[in-house]
């Protein structure tokens, strides 16, 4: 099939919800519970479409040696793996995900035993699932896969706008909580001066979908978020006590 940019955002997609729903299966069956997993609002996980991606545009050429195909595609969507945690962690001031508990991790970003894995996700991709996305793709014509793949390029643009938003939303509501620490300003009435108000009124609401997402952002910032939620509370009294 013609590699259009139609096509390889539909590609992109299919792989990006596979990826979500595999991760809302493995969290919700660590967590004991059902996780909404993923840094957007949307049922998909850019982190997997990308991968595939490179797996489908770099790894293709190795087909007839599948050893090769396992070794590479593990190599390349760890690094994947890597340099997206690290870019959410430079630009959103979280660490979004930490394997520092498992065994041969590299500075908590990747670890061994997902490396494995992607490993044998690489080939099914090169092996099974791109005649499966392929062939699902022969039942459109190319009118209506512009059209799908362009609208659902709408929504995700987005989305990923928006996300960033609550992203970043958290980012300022953290540093916030992190120099009220530092200035040991961590009583409740010290909280309540003009400028911190207006700081802290300029945030948007709480982004509790993130945090459920990923709980690691609740185990590295739980301090900066107990302040948040005082924050939060007071601003909800003093409003009440307002309005009487």
């Amino acid at each position: 099939m013609k590699m259009s940019f139609a096509y390889l955002f539909l590609v992109f997609m299919f792989y990006s919800v596979l990826g979500y729903l595999c991760e809302i299966v493995c969290s919700s069956i660590k967590q004991k519970k059902l996780v909404n997993r993923g840094f957007l609002c949307g049922p998909y996980c850019p982190i997997y479409g990308v991968g595939s991606l490179f797996i489908l545009l770099l790894l293709s050429r190795f087909k007839e040696d599948p050893v090769v195909v396992y070794i590479l595609g593990a190599i390349l969507t760890s690094a994947i793996e890597y340099v997206t945690s690290f870019l959410l962690e430079k630009i959103f001031h979280n660490k979004w995900w930490d394997y520092s508990d498992e065994k041969f991790n590299i500075h908590g970003r990747v670890f061994l035993f997902n490396t494995l894995l992607f490993g044998f996700g690489t080939l099914i991709i090169i092996y099974t699932g791109n005649d499966i996305v392929n062939y699902l793709l022969g039942f459109l014509s190319p009118q209506v896969m512009n059209i799908l793949a362009f609208s659902l390029l709408a929504i995700f643009v987005v989305d990923v706008i928006y996300s960033c938003v609550v992203a970043y939303n958290l980012r300022n509501r953290l540093i916030i909580c992190e120099e009220l620490k530092q200035e040991k300003l961590a009583k409740i009435p010290s909280l309540l001066d003009k400028s911190l108000r207006e700081r802290v009124e300029k945030l948007k609401r709480y982004p509790k979908r993130l945090l459920e997402a990923f709980p690691n952002l609740q185990i590295t910032n739980a301090k900066e978020l107990d302040l948040l939620k005082k924050i939060r509370d007071k601003k909800k009294d003093v409003s009440k006590t307002k309005r009487k």
